[in-house]
């Protein structure tokens, strides 16, 4: 097949290595436009176009594929297949209409729970226990297409976004491998979403990452490996921002939320709304992270209020 590969973030990377591995032609890649990073905030290529560039495949970095010039410069491809990984840019139909075979998309979830841009951490804040990769036969909608097949996997207790995004973009790359075969041959049986059962994951916000300690210690432990690398959970500790990199729930004294109840080698222990969380890793502005139990070496919390 000649295959158009539209993605962006590290998360599409695997699942471009294994078109490239699979013996069909990539002919083109679809990536966003380049953004500022660094303290020069210099623009800077996505990880998808530097292993685009780096193999010679054709890049191109459109804002929209909704002007004609744009979807005629998709069509020149000749493409059988689109495959579509976290790309960011909204396909309208008259685009989804140029590949022979139609554009497929490979999503962090288990449709139709956590459409949209953050399935992962919405998952892991939500206290799944599962999740997974489908693959879609894409549609107008938001990821409301037809699922072509999927794969699961367990949400552990020791999970974080981090881990588990490596976990589902590894995952996607395998799917995707095994069933490019039955996307050629049409061999694969589109299954209807049940609209009733969607859920919607919202993009992340920095705002998201303040712990509320009126809540239960749970739902906060919860927060805090969801946001783990990014936004990272935070909170107030004598008027500076104290990021938190790891908690657990554990049985504490009953206190005014907030309030730090004990404190020992294992770490410190904050008083919920319900429940108690323990904090493992923390880190102040212009520090390193720290165990917390490095942490309590230079200070003495035990009594303060956080938040």
């Amino acid at each position: 097949m000649r295959v158009v590969f539209a993605g962006t973030p590290d998360f599409s990377v695997p699942v471009l290595q294994a078109l490239l591995a699979s013996g069909h032609t990539v002919v083109a890649v679809y990536t966003q436009p380049d953004r500022p990073a660094g303290r020069g905030r210099k623009l800077q290529p996505g990880p998808v176009k530097q292993l685009a560039l780096a193999r010679d495949i054709p890049v191109f970095q459109p804002v929209s594929l909704k002007d004609d010039v744009t979807r005629q410069q998709l069509a020149s491809h000749a493409p059988d297949l689109m495959v579509v990984v976290a790309y960011g840019l909204i396909l309208p139909q008259s685009a989804l209409d140029i590949p022979r075979l139609g554009c497929v998309n490979l999503h962090a979830s288990l449709l139709p729970r956590w459409r949209g841009a953050a399935p992962i951490q919405r998952a892991i804040l939500a206290g799944d226990r599962e999740t997974g990769v489908c693959l879609m036969q894409m549609e107008a909608g938001l990821d409301s297409g037809p699922v072509l097949a999927e794969v699961r996997t367990p949400i552990t207790p020791e999970d974080i976004g981090g881990t588990l995004h490596d976990r589902l973009s590894t995952l996607a790359a395998q799917l995707l491998a095994e069933r490019l075969d039955d996307l050629e041959q049409q061999r694969l049986q589109p299954v209807v979403q049940d609209e009733s059962q969607a859920s919607y994951a919202g993009k992340l916000e920095k705002a998201e990452s303040t712990l509320d300690w009126q809540r239960d210690a749970q739902l906060l432990e919860y927060q805090v490996r969801a946001f783990n690398p990014w936004p990272v959970a935070q909170t107030q500790y004598q008027g500076k921002i104290l990021r938190v990199w790891k908690a657990r729930v554990v049985d504490g004294a009953e206190a005014l939320p907030g309030t730090v109840v004990a404190a020992g080698k294992e770490g410190f222990d904050v008083a919920c709304g319900s429940g108690c969380l323990r904090l493992l890793e923390v880190q102040l502005p212009g520090a390193r992270r720290l165990q917390a139990a490095d942490f309590l070496n230079a200070r003495s919390v035990a009594g303060e209020v956080l938040g």
